[in-house]
């Protein structure tokens, strides 16, 4: 399946999350992205080395200035359980926000058509790193990258395109 690109309506998907009093929530993404401006970024795995020290870092950071420039919602989305995603998370304190959502089954990353298999490296079905700029439920701006590569889809890469 091709992936999805500018000018699509992302598909409607349900991830997972814990919320503030550390009860597991179900969430549809139509619901966090209708009538908004988001960003919607993924990486291959939680606790991993450019995913947690440059990509999701880098969001942390500028979320403020993302957010002064009509940015509702920052979601960051991984192909591991919720309970992972929370442990992730924790290790952000100063993330005011960024929401960890899950996408346990890889369900949602495949309807993006966004999968990376490293099965090869161990990991089975992953997600491709990128970042989404969607108004409105329409991709305004779709960066993907290769590989390993993290060239394309951080927050000052989303940032230049606002």
């Amino acid at each position: 399946m091709a992936p999805i690109a500018v000018g699509d309506v992302i598909p409607d998907g349900t991830l997972s999350y814990f919320d503030e009093q550390g009860q597991l929530q179900s969430v549809s993404i139509h619901s966090l992205a209708a009538g908004k401006k988001i960003i919607l970024f993924a990486v291959p795995g939680a606790f991993t080395t450019t995913c947690s020290m440059k990509h999701v870092p880098g969001f942390i950071e500028n979320a403020d200035e993302l957010k002064s420039k009509g940015v509702d919602e920052i979601l960051c989305i991984s192909v591991n359980d919720p309970f992972v995603m929370k442990a992730w998370a924790n290790t952000f304190p100063d993330n005011k926000h960024v929401k960890f959502l899950a996408d346990g089954s890889g369900t949602y990353t495949k309807a993006l058509g966004l999968e990376l298999d490293l099965s090869d490296k161990g990991l089975g079905i992953r997600s491709r790193r990128f970042a989404l700029l969607v108004e409105d439920l329409k991709i305004k701006v779709a960066n993907f990258e290769s590989g390993g590569e993290f060239t394309v889809s951080s927050a000052e890469d989303i940032l230049k395109a606002l």
